[in-house]
């Protein structure tokens, strides 16, 4: 079997690429030119270097594969120029759908997120009927997810075999970036986060989400959704967990989300002079305003998805930044 994985080299990507490797399947990858390929050190993968706005170099990564796992994502909370998210996540999965139907490959797995998923007002876990819509997604990034899964539901109305996966927060080895949930461990785990706001996440170890990918390449209903999650916490769970494993005292410090949304405006402001990123963002904090509680039943029901201890997945994030950052 040849596979081809989109998104690599990035986090999520990287843990894809190594769960269909171990089940002896031939990998491709598509790369950007000048991309970080640090995740795939060591690891024998077919590169192919191209771009999901490049049509040509789509219908070349997809001729003869038997599978698309579309993991790449542009995975930002603030971006300068938010139209970058849109032309990745909605028109890069566009176009690497209509060449995976003109190769004729038979599965795709279509990696969304939780971010596109309802949350239940009465405070329960959500799950792939919860009620939802375009007007309910805070913030570019969702916005952008929200609209690419509903091209990738078109495709498969129109008979293209894909499947679609929604992971909630991954955490674990090879976060280079970090992702945002990434950069809470790493920051917690070094002390920068002495306070912390009532909110809630659901997380999961990547090496989970990957082998749910691979259930659902086996067992996906074409055109279904399956969430692949782990352990709902609240944040101050999640960060006194983190104390005891790198045996640092927890944060003492409960902020109101009205006392924090001014940081935030101020440094999206000196992000905007500087060109670096934000410590925090007016999206997150308005996103941390529910907590992100989700369920995965049916994933375990008709996938046979089971997440590992969440304990672990914090032990291999912290022991990963260690030597890494």
């Amino acid at each position: 079997m040849k596979s081809l994985v989109t998104g690599a080299t990035g986090f999520v990507g990287s843990a894809v690429v190594r769960r269909l490797l171990r089940e002896d399947h031939r990998v491709r990858v598509l790369a950007r030119a000048g991309s970080d390929r640090r995740n795939l050190q060591g690891i024998d993968v077919e590169v192919i270097e191209g771009d999901l706005t490049d049509a040509a170099s789509l219908a070349k990564v997809c001729d003869g594969c038997d599978a698309v796992f579309h993991v790449a994502a542009d995975y930002r909370l603030w971006a300068p120029q938010p139209e970058q998210l849109y032309r990745t996540n909605v028109d890069g999965t566009r176009a690497l759908l209509e060449a995976s139907k003109k190769a004729g490959v038979p599965r795709v797995v279509y990696t969304s997120s939780v971010a596109t998923l309802g949350i239940p007002g009465d405070g329960s876990p959500g799950d792939e009927m919860t009620d939802v819509s375009l007007s309910d997604m805070v913030g570019h990034y969702k916005r952008s997810k929200f609209l690419a899964e509903a091209v990738v539901r078109d495709y498969a109305a129109q008979g293209l075999p894909v499947v679609i996966v929604n992971p909630s927060t991954p955490i674990g080895p090879r976060d280079i970036k970090p992702t945002p949930t990434g950069r809470i461990v790493r920051d917690a785990m070094t002390g920068r986060m002495p306070a912390y706001v009532d909110t809630g996440l659901n997380v999961v170890h990547v090496d989970d989400v990957a082998d749910g990918h691979w259930l659902a390449f086996q067992r996906g209903v074409i055109g279904e959704r399956y969430i692949l999650g782990g352990a709902n916490l609240s944040l101050r769970e999640l960060l006194f967990e983190i104390a005891d494993i790198v045996g640092r005292p927890p944060p003492r410090w409960r902020l109101p989300h009205a006392a924090v949304m001014p940081v935030a405006f101020g440094a999206e402001a000196w992000a905007r002079l500087t060109g670096r990123p934000p410590i925090a963002t007016v999206e997150e904090v308005r996103m941390s305003k529910k907590r992100m509680f989700f369920t995965s039943a049916k994933a375990e029901r008709e996938l046979g998805y089971a997440a590992g201890p969440v304990r672990l997945a914090l032990e291999d994030a912290v022991a990963w930044f260690s030597l890494h950052h």
